[in-house]
């Protein structure tokens, strides 16, 4: 595989953790990054399938006023027309004014991303993406 083919689908995670920091949450932002059969796994919430996966992102950062998520390089291994791809996080988190729980207005995290990738007509798209915690401080936001 070429460093081209890498970065190409290296690129996937990094323009999904961005989107999710700029709020791009659109059914657009979606299509651009997952297959229709793809599956998104948070530590405490997941969804199968493309439909309803924009209001389930929208849903699962509602309770933040801003996010950032920093990612390390991404490791890509392809085999034919499927990759998979694995990299760490530290993701933060600022709470809403009305939502501060009682230990602060943020909530970090130390993560694993993993995922798997499909070469498609589109170009390539994840299929799965699990994000595992690792590590936390500071309270996360109530689970709904």
């Amino acid at each position: 595989m070429t460093n081209t083919e890498n970065a190409s689908i290296g690129a996937l995670l990094d323009r999904y953790l961005i989107g999710l920091d700029e709020g791009r949450l659109d059914d657009d932002w979606i299509r651009s990054l997952f297959t229709p059969d793809a599956c998104v796994e948070f530590p405490h919430k997941a969804h199968e399938g493309i439909d309803g996966m924009a209001d389930f992102h929208r849903s699962a950062l509602a309770a933040f006023a801003a996010t950032q998520h920093l990612g390390s390089s991404v490791l890509v291994e392809r085999t034919g027309d499927r990759a998979t791809l694995k990299a760490n996080l530290i993701t933060t988190h600022l709470h809403k004014p009305d939502n501060v729980p009682t230990v602060g207005p943020m909530f970090t995290s130390g993560t694993a991303a993993v995922g798997e990738a499909r070469l498609t007509e589109a170009g390539w798209r994840l299929q799965r993406l699990t994000i595992r915690s690792i590590w936390q401080t500071g309270n996360p936001p109530p689970r709904s």
